[in-house]
């Protein structure tokens, strides 16, 4: 895909005008979103749909002391410093090309691998399938800047015993003994995950491989688990897949250790807020026409729907594409609230 109506570049020059959080800090999902509607073709949608989202936004925090390649260290995880996190990296993507500064800074970031990852693999993805315009650079330059400044590892955890599969290793996450609060405190809780995949992969084509079975698992599990809490489940397919998108930019060498912390950061969403019991599949037909004109019609459901989540859990379920994770696609629509 490469948007040659140069609606992409105008949303994103809007939305760099506002930081990656809001209200405390809760993400700001407008450029994910905005994507994947240019993505699916509904690029006409994208200008109205920032509209009604974009009062929502608060300015892009002011930078203070420059964060430098010698004292990042003492900036990495400090959400105060959001605004210099982000002067550096548009310095350095700037001055270097992109892939570079990835696969530089990818390494260091991964360990904090849960939700400005998302928004790094739509920018990836952007690249990877088009020119790397000005708005776009500055939009990796942006994501980078996110994960740096609210980089947070995950607890120190216990190897349970391993799972033979995807599936069976999110079957075996055990909840955090208290499902309530934030982020932070779930996630606090954690003690141990399954071994998955067991042995590790043998190549780095293995763990692709791996990794897209964990991004399918985990969207069709949401299918029957998305009701315990709709928006936050949607983290544990998209988080993975934001990995996935991103592998080609990155040499073999880092695909194993990618699917490592996208296993942790999926069974970490899982642990803290996936209800134990699962829910009936909705029985739905699908389109007319086959799987593609399915696509198409769920795709123009969530564009329709309007919420930010539903969008990206839709553009995820379309990549996974098989009916179990267009159920699930279907089943944000119906949970999470509508925007329009």
């Amino acid at each position: 895909m490469d948007d040659t109506t140069g609606i992409l570049d105008e949303a994103l020059e809007r939305i760099h005008l506002s930081g990656p959080e809001r209200d405390g800090w809760l993400s700001n999902h407008a450029p994910m979103a905005v994507e994947a509607l240019v993505r699916h073709g509904r690029a006409a949608a994208v200008h109205c749909w920032l509209d009604r989202y974009g009062p929502k936004l608060e300015e892009m925090p002011a930078a203070g002391a420059p964060v430098t390649p010698h004292d990042w260290r003492e900036a990495l995880g400090d959400p105060r410093r959001i605004g210099d996190w982000t002067a550096f990296f548009e310095r350095e993507t700037a001055g270097r090309p992109w892939q570079d500064v990835l696969v530089e800074w990818w390494p260091r970031l991964l360990p904090g691998a849960t939700h400005p990852v998302i928004r790094l693999g739509h920018a990836v993805r952007t690249l990877l399938a088009g020119e790397a315009t000005a708005p776009r650079v500055r939009e990796l330059a942006h994501a980078l800047g996110y994960w740096a400044a609210r980089h947070q590892p995950l607890p120190a955890t216990t190897p349970l015993a391993p799972a033979p599969s995807a599936a069976a290793a999110l079957d075996r996450v055990e909840p955090v003994p208290v499902q309530s609060g934030g982020v932070r405190d779930r996630f606090a809780q954690l003690t141990g995950f399954p071994q998955w995949p067991g042995r590790g992969p043998a190549d780095a084509e293995a763990a692709r491989s791996a990794l897209r079975e964990l991004v399918r698992a985990s969207t069709h599990r949401y299918a029957t688990h998305g009701y315990g809490e709709p928006i936050m489940l949607v983290h544990a397919a998209t988080a993975p897949n934001a990995v996935l998108r991103t592998l080609p930019a990155l040499p073999a060498r880092l695909w194993e250790p990618s699917l490592r912390a996208a296993w942790a950061a999926s069974a970490a969403v899982t642990a803290a807020y996936a209800p134990r019991a699962p829910a009936p599949v909705p029985a739905t037909g699908g389109a007319a026409g086959g799987a593609a004109a399915d696509a198409e019609d769920l795709f123009a459901r969530a564009a329709a729907h309007g919420d930010d989540h539903t969008i990206k859990f839709t553009d995820t379920a379309l990549d996974v594409g098989d009916a179990l994770a267009f159920a699930a696609a279907r089943r944000a629509i119906e949970l999470n609230r509508p925007v329009f």
